[in-house]
Order: structure tokens, then C-alpha cells, then sequence
């Protein structure tokens, strides 16, 4: 097995070698060459935790897109027919994305791209970041061959940020966003003659014509951040802040954006409750704006009406979590557990951030911190115990009342014990009473 292989697959979780495999067998029946690129393999030789994954296929990517779909039952979030690429979301809740290899030609600074296919190593040379332009072979023949046409994986190792092109700032404008993005999240700098390339690209002006698309999109990739205050103070520092809002610079919400930071650390870090925080994150990031700016913030970034209403109506609709929680018939752990469960990760996240009663806080907090680790602790031997058949209604409810009696269990006292009284000194021997011979 190759090292980069044996990388991977200990990167991994046991969902994403699924989605992994499944992806290889889907371009394997197709007969086209399937790798492993962007993100994931960044985080990867980075040595931070993989969370989504980007494959690129030399041929028909949709066409693998739907295939994938119809064996695995993943779904398809956004497809994008210009560029080839759909992005899909498995049962297990990991995300990927499958795009076609490509060379992007632009018109413009921020116009829509001419793309045309071609072989990996021309998409990889077309990309922003040299840590991105990385690929991993996942077919039969070449199996774990690394392409690094950039030389990124040097970058990496000295925690920079080289952009590939001369012109990538110009071709594409909204990568000024990116890099403050990455040099936040990964703590990298920025190379030297990148820097000069901003320089020379901002005095052009070329962040404006960043696409209000590419804003929105942009915005979504901040709320999935651990550290959006960082960002925005990035943002600010270079003069982008403004593209998104006229007014953020001086109505930044800091001190909400520090409580969302908060609760999000309290949350798992997993793809489907990363998805869960926009609603919140806009919540929070729109406090301190007036109705008339709110509406400049949504038309700057063309946000679609589905995220808005994620936005706008996630107070009245958490309020029902929060009764819950505050009902007085919850007094067990499993009470807290069972609600928690059933309700979606959206509100949760929204309580957790925006309810100031301690109970709440401490019932939220205790079911990551205490009551989820329960359960998972449960031993298949332990399950098995349930009489029901798996997948009847007479399961389901044995198997609430089973969790119900592992979480309420009083846990045991540890049992003292008994220390044993210190053993006497031996006597001092009496002089002259030695061994014959000695003195």
C-alpha cells in the first residue's frame, strides 16, 4: 500500500472511506481516471482533520455525480453545468465534490469562465493556491501516486500560501477572500511575491469584481470557520469587509460573534452540524444592522431565498426547542437527550447561542458533553440485549427506554480501600550482638 494511501485512509473516518471507495468504484466502471484533490489533500499533508472531499474525473463528472446517487443513495446538494462539478451529500452525512478535469479561461476580471476539459495536470496548474493544486491517484494502475506539478506540498512544509498564477487574482477576484480565509484557519503567511501580486491586483481594483455570488458563497464557507471573528478582522485589515456590507466595519457584532464561537466549540464537528450554522451565523452577524441594511447585505450577496429564510426564521422557530427545555417535566438526563435528538441541529445551535437561562445552557452542554458520550460507550453486546426486532416500532421504543436507563443510572461510588496500617520499624540491633566476625 502506498504511504500516501495508508495517509489517507487514517485521515479519514470510517464514512468518508466509504464515500472514498465509492467514488473510486463509480469511476472505475465508467473506465475514467478518478483522484483525489483540493482540500482534502491540503488538510491531509497539513495534518488538520479532512472535512469534505474534492475528486476530480477526466471525463463526464455528472455522469459519475448520478451514478454515485443511484447505487450509495447520497443526494445531489448543487450542480454547476458550466463547470461540470455537482457536489453530493451521502446518507452519513459526508459531503463531496465531484468535478470534471478543467481549464478555466477568463474574458475578465470575475467574468464567468470559458471551460474546456483537460487531463489533471493542466487543472491542477489552472488552480488558486499551490497547496490546493495537489491530486492523489485513486486508479487501479497508479494507485496512490502523488502529482504535485507546483510544488505544494514544499509550501505546506513551510506554512505558506503561494498563488499558482501571475494572474489568478485578476482572472479570478474573489481568491483575495480565500486567502484570508486560509491564512486564518491554517495560520499560514502569505509568500512574498504572492503579497506583491495583491499589491499590484488591488491597485487595479479587481475586488470589485468580485461576483455578488461569489460573496454569498464566500459567506458560507466563513460560517463553517471555527474562527469568523478572526476572518472578519482579516477582512477588515485588508479592505474586503466592505464588499459584503458597507456598514460591518463599524456594526461588526464581536461581542456575539465571540458567544457563537462558543457554542459552536460545544457542538460536533462534523459536516452535517457544520451546515446547521448559517442560520445562526447570519443571525448573529446581523444584530447590529438596520432592516434597510440587512436588505443591502442580501442583495450584495444575491442570497438565494432558502438561506434567508434559514435566517430570518430560525428565532420563532427555535422558541419550540427552548420550551421544551424549559418544561418542568424535565428533570433525567434522558429527558434532555431524547428532545435533543429529535430536534434539528439548526435550533439547537440557535438555543444554545442565543438563550441566556443557565439551565438551558447546562442541559445543552451536558448532552455533548456527558449524555452523547453515554450512548456511544454502549457496547454492540449491550444493544443486543434489546428483545424487540431491529427496525419494528416495538425496537424503536425499547430502545429509547434502554438509553433512558443508561443515562438516569446513578453512577456508582467508587469503593475506599482500606489502607493497611504502616508496618513497624525492626528494632536496632544491640551492640555486640552482630554477626561473628563483624565489627
Amino acid at each position: 500500500m502506498s504511504d500516501y494511501i495508508y495517509m489517507l485512509e487514517s485521515h479519514l473516518s470510517p464514512d468518508q472511506n466509504r464515500a472514498v471507495e465509492d467514488t473510486q468504484a463509480a469511476a472505475g466502471l465508467a473506465n475514467v481516471n478518478v483522484f483525489l484533490t483540493g482540500g482534502a489533500m491540503r488538510d491531509m499533508l497539513a495534518g488538520f482533520r479532512i472535512r469534505d472531499l474534492d475528486f476530480v474525473v477526466e471525463g463526464n463528472a455528472l455522469k459519475i455525480a448520478k451514478a454515485i446517487c443511484d447505487k450509495t443513495g447520497a443526494a445531489t446538494v448543487s450542480t454547476d453545468e458550466n463547470r461540470k462539478t455537482a457536489e453530493l451529500v451521502f446518507p452519513s452525512g459526508v459531503t463531496v465534490q465531484i468535478a470534471m478535469s478543467r481549464q478555466d479561461k477568463y474574458a475578465r476580471a470575475g467574468a464567468k469562465p470559458q471551460v474546456t476539459a483537460a487531463t489533471i495536470q493542466e487543472d491542477l496548474r489552472g488552480r488558486d493556491f499551490t497547496c490546493n493544486a495537489i491530486a492523489l491517484s485513486l486508479n487501479r494502475a497508479s494507485r496512490g501516486l502523488l502529482l504535485d506539478p507546483m510544488n505544494g506540498l514544499a509550501d505546506i512544509e513551510r506554512k505558506e500560501l503561494r498563488a499558482v498564477s501571475t494572474y489568478g487574482f485578476y482572472d479570478d477576484p474573489s481568491r483575495l477572500l480565500r486567502l484570508v480565509r486560509y491564512s486564518v484557519r491554517m495560520g499560514y503567511t502569505v509568500e512574498e511575491r504572492t503579497q506583491m501580486q495583491i499589491t499590484n491586483a488591488r491597485e487595479s481594483e479587481v475586488e470589485k469584481h468580485i461576483p455578488a455570488r461569489a460573496l454569498g458563497e464566500e459567506l458560507k464557507h466563513i460560517s463553517a470557520e471555527d474562527s469568523p471573528t478572526e476572518i472578519f478582522k482579516g477582512l477588515e485589515a485588508a479592505g474586503l469587509l466592505s464588499l459584503f456590507s458597507p456598514v460591518l466595519h463599524t456594526k461588526l457584532n464581536l461581542t456575539g460573534l465571540a458567544r457563537y464561537e462558543k457554542a459552536i466549540a460545544v457542538l460536533p464537528d462534523d459536516a452535517r452540524w457544520r451546515a446547521a450554522r448559517f442560520g445562526t451565523f447570519l443571525y448573529c452577524l446581523t444584530e447590529k444592522l438596520t432592516p434597510k441594511d440587512r436588505l443591502a447585505l442580501i442583495k450584495a450577496t444575491e442570497m438565494p431565498k432558502s438561506d434567508v429564510d434559514q435566517w430570518q426564521k430560525i428565532e420563532a422557530r427555535a422558541k419550540k426547542l427552548e420550551a421544551a427545555l424549559r418544561a418542568p417535566r424535565v428533570r433525567k438526563p434522558s429527558h434532555v437527550y431524547h428532545i435533543v435528538v429529535a430536534a434539528a441541529p439548526e435550533d439547537v445551535l440557535f438555543v444554545l447561542y442565543h438563550c441566556a437561562l443557565k439551565p438551558i445552557q447546562e442541559r445543552l452542554r451536558n448532552h455533548f458533553q456527558k449524555y452523547v458520550l453515554a450512548v456511544q460507550e454502549i457496547t454492540p453486546e449491550e444493544w443486543a440485549t434489546i428483545e424487540p426486532k431491529p427496525g419494528t416500532p416495538k425496537y424503536a421504543k425499547a430502545r429509547e427506554e434502554f438509553i433512558s436507563e443508561i443515562l438516569n443510572r446513578k453512577p456508582k461510588k467508587p469503593v475506599e480501600e482500606e489502607v493497611p496500617p504502616p508496618t513497624p520499624p525492626a528494632p536496632e540491633p544491640i551492640m555486640g550482638m552482630g554477626r561473628r566476625g563483624g565489627r
